[in-house]
């Protein structure tokens, strides 16, 4: 699986839900030296657990997240947020080249533990994939008079669907703060909905007067 036994950073790009696997079948036994091992999912404490589960206490795990992907990163990465934990890491020499690869190509780089990441990531990026799946099931679709922000809805149905539904449910499924925030949508709903309703229940009142 290796085609070196000498490797310096071994980069996981896996799916989510099929982290536990890959890392699983791994012949580690191969790696003759300490390693640094990179993930770049899309959730953080997951793959942090699976690492220090899996690996040998002598391997190096950085845990990163490239806020952007093919779409918004095609031309240049300048500006884009690249968030990063140095879980365990004993050479801070090699993990900082690994690092200076983005920052050499203009990322932001931001510090933040895999717990904060996940936390502002499940009000941020599952939010956002959330309500564009909501809008593809509502089948909405641009028209002949398109205001600004109904384009931006359309925008955004697109860009989630973009993306497969395995890495939507990862995003749910390894994202412990992910369901609190779908419970949060449903309850914003159905309080706008009540608002809405109790506002048209006092205008027909002041009709029939």
């Amino acid at each position: 699986m290796f085609p070196s036994s000498d490797n310096d950073v071994i980069l996981i790009c896996t799916s989510i839900l099929s982290l536990s696997e890959v890392l699983n079948s791994m012949p580690l036994r191969r790696l003759k030296r300490h390693t640094l091992f990179v993930d770049v999912l899309s959730v953080k404490e997951h793959p942090r657990n699976v690492l220090l589960q899996v690996l040998p206490e002598n391997m190096d795990v950085l845990c990163t997240h490239p806020m952007f992907g093919p779409e918004s990163g095609k031309n240049r990465w300048k500006d884009l947020p690249l968030v990063y934990e140095k879980v365990r890491v004993r050479d801070e020499t090699r993990c900082s080249s690994f690092l200076h690869i983005f920052e050499s190509e203009g990322c932001r780089m931001v510090e933040m533990s895999c717990e904060e990441h996940d936390k502002v990531a499940a009000r941020s990026q599952f939010l956002s994939h959330s309500i564009g799946r909501i809008l593809a099931e509502m089948g909405i679709e641009s028209t002949s008079m398109n205001t600004k922000s109904f384009e931006t809805l359309v925008k955004l149905k697109e860009s989630t669907t973009n993306d497969s539904f395995d890495l939507f449910s990862g995003l749910f499924i390894h994202n412990r703060f992910a369901q609190q925030e779908l419970m949060n949508l449903e309850q914003s709903f159905e309080k706008v909905k009540q608002r809405l309703l109790k506002k048209m229940s006092e205008q027909q009142s002041l009709s029939s007067v």
